[in-house]
């Protein structure tokens, strides 16, 4: 049988860093002392409040369908999550709650554009960024970044990628891959760009609350009523509440945009999990305790880390501002970011990701969201390695 495949499907790179995660959990499987830098969720459990809700709920009996963009109550607790966190005002009709941060990312992209169209993404980006354009039918316009503005995209440089053709500008502040944090004045200046442009901007947030030295999440859309019309916020409770497998996501978007991403979702996954949605509840209106003491440990892991990365022979490494990763640049040990880490992990075994998935080959992320015996020992490794690099 000689199958047809979608070009769109066709086009799509498989994701490195589930490909880099696969082996090494082989690799653990098979009795090797592996250290994975990879993972991209906390390593610390939900907290106990959330699960209980969850557990009632699913013992109670709520396991029917709901609505496809999410329960009332749900819907309401993340409105008054952006009024009081973000000051935004947002109906509970422009909240759609979907099935994971991803998920949220996917549907925007798909309701807001198409074949002909083109989105701006700053690289480094997420890797899911691209393909999901392309799934659009739309083309990805890399903008590429350095350490040396903090992989910071300008005013400047996004007037000068937007044409008549752009539709869409990816913004993900506190960044994955690189931590870095645009300031509330650079985000304001951006979206004063697109606001001119008439560019809808995707603000990813999910990393909203994992930031350090008391810098200042910002979100585009508070700035004036006009960046707020043109801003879709998009959000999950993977990394601050560590519910990466409960595969929950949300967003807030102008109206007509919503009410897009409400037809798409019912006709593709419709509701997210019933019960899991409960969990969420407590998640956003219970206590938040526990974000402060996962803080704290995220910010000395990352101070060590950061030192221990630029005390390497041929690595530099800006520190991060929020999430939970660095971005070292490894270009001057004379490999790239696929053979780099192919080998780190055959001669050390240690799993880190390309920077090449991100669209930045001369770097490679590292996750500190593993514990710091973990980090000591993956670092010590990987100083070995770069050593035997630099001679």
């Amino acid at each position: 049988m000689n199958y047809r495949i979608s070009k769109q499907a066709a086009s799509l790179s498989p994701s490195l860093t589930l490909a880099i995660d696969a082996k090494a959990k082989q690799m653990k499987a098979d009795g090797l002392d592996v250290v994975g830098f990879g993972a991209g969720e906390p390593d610390f459990d939900t907290p106990q409040h959330i699960k209980d809700a969850a557990a009632k709920a699913l013992a109670e009996g709520f396991t029917k369908y709901t609505p496809s963009s999410g329960i009332p109550e749900l819907r309401q607790a993340i409105a008054d999550k952006f009024k009081r966190d973000n000051g935004l005002s947002y109906k509970a009709a422009q909240i759609i709650v979907s099935c994971g941060g991803k998920h949220s990312c996917y549907n925007t992209i798909l309701a807001t554009c198409q074949a002909g169209d083109e989105a701006i993404i700053p690289a480094p980006y997420w890797l899911s960024y691209p393909e999901m354009v392309k799934l659009a039918g739309a083309t990805p316009v890399i903008l590429p970044t350095t350490d040396a503005t903090e992989f910071k995209v300008t005013p400047e440089q996004l007037r000068a990628a937007i044409t008549e053709r752009t539709r869409l500008f990816v913004l993900n502040s506190p960044s994955n891959p690189t931590g870095g944090l645009y300031t509330p004045s650079e985000l304001k200046a951006l979206g004063d760009v697109c606001v001119e442009k008439g560019v809808l901007v995707m603000s990813d947030e999910i990393y909203e609350k994992l930031v350090y030295d008391g810098a200042e999440h910002g979100s585009v859309a508070r700035f004036s009523p006009a960046h707020y019309e043109h801003t879709i916020v998009v959000h999950g409770f993977a990394k601050a509440y560590s519910m990466t497998g409960w595969r929950l996501g949300y967003l807030a978007a102008p109206e007509p945009i919503a009410k897009a991403i409400d037809a798409i979702q019912s006709h593709s996954t419709s509701n997210p999990t019933s019960f899991a949605q409960k969990g969420a509840v407590a998640a956003l209106t219970g206590p938040q305790d526990h974000l402060g003491v996962w803080l704290a440990e995220y910010s000395k892991r990352r101070a060590y880390a950061h030192q221990r990365l630029n005390a390497m022979p041929g690595v530099s490494c800006v520190n991060a501002k929020g999430a939970f990763y660095l971005f070292p640049n490894i270009g001057r040990l004379g490999l790239k970011s696929t053979e780099f880490c192919a080998r780190l992990l055959d001669e050390e075994k240690v799993a880190a990701v390309p920077g090449v998935a991100f669209g930045a080959d001369d770097y490679i992320r590292i996750s500190y969201a593993t514990s710091m015996a973990n980090i000591q020992k993956g670092l010590d490794r990987l100083e070995q390695f770069a050593r035997r690099l630099a001679k």
